[in-house]
């Protein structure tokens, strides 16, 4: 899989930093996400990264891995390198909530680099995609990595997720609707693209055990989900895509859209999965 030539040089010039000021240290380089799933789009993917290291790295590195992220950011502004720092013996782990670690972690996110109980990405989506999908800049073929994630494995922690964070961000979005509006349209975009193709990437994993882009997961809706809510799915595609189309007449509608097109879509995931069970 070709990799963009300028996540390339982002991750060249990274790794060339970190040999320089961590020298000895770093042993695997390993990308997922919308790169690994050759759906990179220009100036909105960010590059989501796992670094392996041969210790496990303390507190007392964090100023020279902030060094490291703030030369790269402020070379680079886009792609946004988004990613996590583990030792080989983390890989595959299945934490679940931060009381499952023994330590802590350093990850970089959002332009800001932290360390603590980072344990989101340490789930089934994750090891499923990069062990089926990960593309590795340095180190062994994660195709040969001894961790193996079960479907089932996969599908639980989605349908979970679904329940927990989803609904529970809808319900907030359902109750605070006239300060959504009133946010900038830039926001009001992310809102709809990260929640609409969101849900959508759960629904295609529990309907076909498997991990897609968001833009494959819209037009994987298109195909599935009634007409009805098609107006919200390309709207959310077209965000992605940086199309600028008047689909919807205000702000307020195409955020209406957005919240009962999620709740639609959780209830009827849920159904789905009872009828699969019975």
């Amino acid at each position: 899989m070709a990799i963009p030539r300028m996540v390339e040089t982002v991750l060249n010039e990274y790794i060339t930093l970190f040999n320089e000021h961590l020298p000895e240290t770093i042993e695997g380089v390993y990308i997922h996400g919308s790169i690994a799933l050759d759906a990179y789009v220009d100036d909105s993917s960010d590059i989501d990264f796992i670094t392996i290291t041969n210790r496990p790295l303390v507190e007392e590195d964090s100023t020279v891995l902030s060094y490291i992220h703030s030369t790269i950011a402020k070379k680079y502004q886009k792609p946004e390198l988004d990613g996590v720092y583990i030792h080989w013996s983390d890989m595959g782990k299945l934490y679940t909530n931060s009381s499952d670690f023994n330590r802590k972690y350093h990850f970089y996110n959002s332009e800001k680099l932290s360390f603590g109980d980072f344990y989101f990405n340490f789930n089934p989506v994750t090891w499923w995609m990069l062990k089926n999908n990960g593309i590795n800049i340095l180190g062994p073929d994660p195709k040969d990595f001894e961790f193996d994630i079960q479907p089932q494995q996969l599908v639980s922690y989605v349908l979970k997720n679904m329940n927990a964070y989803w609904a529970n961000r809808i319900k907030t979005a359902e109750n605070s609707i006239n300060d959504l509006v009133a946010m900038p349209t830039n926001q009001i975009d992310y809102e709809i693209e990260w929640t609409v193709l969101g849900l959508l990437r759960q629904f295609f994993t529990l309907k076909e055990y498997d991990i897609v882009s968001k833009l494959d997961a819209g037009e994987y809706g298109l195909t599935q989900i009634p007409y009805e809510w098609h107006s919200i799915i390309e709207e959310a595609m077209n965000i992605r895509k940086g199309i600028k189309a008047s689909i919807f007449r205000s702000d307020w509608e195409r955020i209406d859209k957005t919240i009962r097109f999620s709740k639609y879509l959780i209830t009827h995931c849920n159904k789905m999965i009872e009828k699969n069970l019975t």
